[in-house]
């Protein structure tokens, strides 16, 4: 097998050599930052870099490491956060044209706490203008443009969280940080061919990120394996007296795949999912099962309960809460600066969400999370294919695809689940196809642990693409 180029290791791998002084943490700053100059320019991946204090938290974390002073797994590892998340005296402009001007005087707690791991930020990565609180059907609605897939060029990134899937996949950080509403950490993962973790709500603190869905949004990690995001979930998660939501306790990430015993066998309920018109989607699929049966997991189908309307309701919250949260701007003549006139009309029209309607989506909502956490009395997990199609052609609106998407973002973020996107192999013209493991509120530790054991008899996420 040929030696994966220093760029595309894994953070856990860059971590290592670090600690065993086998490389610089200025010297690996210097490597990330000129590809970000370059190749993410040209990915339209980067939103602003941030030399001067990438080098000057290197040079700190080489004084450190010569010391013996380890903060944690990820200390020196480069990384890039989504440009929605605060970064003190740094522009962070939400992807949108209509606040290409705004810095704020803090950082977000995420970006504090991957500070205090000792982890170096290079660049805040583009994404989605307002991570498409008005629903979009444009890639080019960014501020940055639209954000190309590192494998091909001509197709989409994903979105919300675009830069940090590029970045990822093409080798530009050390790991990223993406946020989620609704499928914006697993998508980008899968059409980049990387690893994203979205976590439970209320897992990690949401201050000094830009708010789209107050009950809803969470951040997570966005990397090349799944041990990667245990460490990186490890470091960024726990209380925080600045986010109400935050939950009390933090997390401690056991990197270890998962053992199933005969006696008590690990159930793993296999979604509802029509591949007959992805013949390449299901062939990937089916070999990823055949790696968990291997494993002597026990598969079986599983499907979510009838007759709610998981994606409506989610859709309902996401649009009045959206037009809340940009209420001002969208009273305001900047709304017109946005690039996706679908998003500006979606704005609008979330104002007109009534507070009855309202109500009743999280009266469905309520309904929805008793049933569905029923489905957690016969499984431990579940599995699907992230989506049902590669990433689209980056010219056309998304709306114009004839690919079926699938996807199982509405119920798993309405439950506020955690959710596992992992490479499971490539469908058409040599596009990264996705895996996706959900499991229960907290049940982070067990879907990483199924998801290393997939990356440990599988070679997908040591994949990279033709740069």
């Amino acid at each position: 097998m040929a030696e994966i180029p220093l760029h595309y290791l894994s953070a856990v791998e860059l971590g290592r050599r670090l600690r065993e002084k086998r490389l610089s943490s200025v010297e690996l700053t210097r490597l990330y930052l000129e590809r970000l100059e370059t190749i993410g320019r040209s990915l339209n991946a980067v939103a602003e870099l941030t030399p001067e204090l990438a080098l000057s938290q290197a040079r700190q974390a080489d004084k450190e490491l010569a010391e013996g002073r380890i903060r944690s797994p990820l200390h020196g590892v480069p990384y890039g956060a989504k440009d929605l998340l605060a970064t003190k005296n740094i522009p962070t402009r939400w992807g949108s044209p209509a606040h290409k001007d705004q810095v704020f005087d803090y950082d977000a707690t995420v970006i504090r706490k991957l500070q205090e791991a000792g982890a170096v930020l290079v660049a805040k990565l583009s994404l989605i203008e307002l991570a498409g609180g008005g629903g979009y059907d444009m890639p080019a609605a960014s501020l940055d443009g639209p954000c190309r897939c590192p494998w091909n060029p001509n197709r989409w990134a994903g979105g919300s969280s675009s830069g940090s899937g590029a970045a990822v996949g093409a080798g530009l950080v050390g790991f990223a940080l993406g946020t989620e509403t609704w499928g914006s950490i697993t998508v980008p993962a899968a059409f980049c061919g990387i690893s994203g973790l979205r976590p439970t709500y209320g897992r990690v603190s949401r201050h000094g990120a830009m708010a789209l869905c107050w009950t809803l949004d969470k951040i997570g990690p966005m990397a090349r394996s799944a041990e990667d995001c245990g460490f990186i979930l490890q470091a960024i998660a726990g209380p925080d007296p600045l986010d109400a939501t935050c939950a009390p306790i933090g997390f401690r990430f056991r990197a270890r795949p998962l053992v199933s015993r005969k006696s008590h066998p690990l159930r793993l309920g296999v979604l509802p999912h029509d591949t007959s018109k992805v013949p390449e989607v299901q062939k990937a699929f089916e070999e990823a099962l055949a790696v968990f049966r291997k494993r002597n997991f026990h598969v079986a189908e599983a499907s979510y309960p009838p007759d709610i309307p998981y994606n409506a309701a989610t859709g309902l919250i996401v649009a009045a809460e959206g037009s809340a949260a940009f209420e001002e701007l969208i009273r305001s003549e900047r709304l017109q600066l946005l690039a996706d006139p679908q998003q500006q009309a979606g704005l609008i029209a979330g104002l007109s969400v009534s507070a009855a309607d309202y109500l009743r989506a999280q009266r469905v909502r309520k309904k929805a999370i008793e049933a569905l956490n029923s489905l957690w009395e016969r499984f431990d997990l579940l599995i699907a294919p992230t989506l049902l199609t590669v990433a689209p052609e980056i010219s056309k609106p998304l709306s114009a695809s004839t690919e079926p998407w699938g996807g199982n973002g509405g119920p798993g973020n309405l439950a506020g689940w955690p959710s596992l996107s992992i490479p499971m192999g490539f469908g058409k013209e040599n596009l990264p196809l996705g895996l996706e493991i959900i499991g229960p509120p907290g049940g982070e530790q067990t879907l990483l642990a199924l998801g290393m054991t997939f990356q440990q008899e599988t070679d997908w996420h040591r994949k990279h693409p033709p740069l």
